[in-house]
């Protein structure tokens, strides 16, 4: 296992909920400055500031090219211009404040598979709310919804190319931090009860 991450950054990490099921039968919006649909062939490019909307998901690039398939399921390509990057957001399931985002300088997701593909200086984050609870980048990185699995690859390709590169992943504590002031608390106790006593006798 060694040799192989020094050969090439492969990462499985489990995540902690799968995407948002009830966004897969929500319509679909694309909001662009210039388009060109081919209603023979399914195939719709918008190019422009594009805004992809599906429920929960977001995506947003300078172009996208949706591609539908005869079955009805449909492929998402986003292309970022040079220097610049595609996105998406989309909220996972198991919490009410609970998301998946990343970026990268082009990003697939295949709609039959639930897989997200950013190729080039990928990044994918999980939040809880504003709080960055996992974290991963490399130059490929794959987030499959439906297995909940990430693999991060040392290539844009998506290939493994020995002394490529290297990745990272950032995993958030998730035991929570003892009070600070619970010694003091405790010790502080027994004492107001002791300054309690002698005024009960009073009475």
């Amino acid at each position: 296992m060694n040799k192989l991450l020094a050969a090439a950054i492969f990462l499985l990490v489990p995540l902690a909920a799968s995407a948002e099921k009830a966004d897969a039968l929500k319509p679909i919006t694309i909001d662009f400055k210039d388009s060109h649909v081919d209603q023979v062939t399914q195939n719709y490019v918008a190019v422009g500031d594009v805004v992809i909307t599906r429920g929960t998901m977001i995506l947003k690039s300078d172009r996208a090219e949706v591609k539908e398939a005869p079955d009805g399921f449909r492929t998402f390509i986003l292309t970022a211009a040079p220097g610049k990057i595609a996105t998406f957001r989309q909220k996972r399931d198991g919490g009410p404040d609970l998301w998946a985002e990343g970026q990268a300088q082009r990003i697939e997701y295949d709609e039959r598979a639930d897989l997200v593909k950013l190729f080039s200086k990928a990044v994918i984050k999980q939040l809880e709310g504003q709080k960055v609870t996992q974290a991963m980048d490399s130059e490929f990185i794959s987030y499959d919804s439906r297995r909940e699995v990430l693999v991060g690859r040392n290539d844009p390709s998506g290939a493994d190319v020995k002394g490529q590169g290297r990745g990272s992943i950032t995993l958030a504590p998730r035991r929570a931090q003892p009070a600070a002031n619970a010694p003091a608390a405790s010790a502080a106790q027994p004492a107001a009860q002791s300054a309690a006593q002698p005024a009960a006798g009073k009475q």
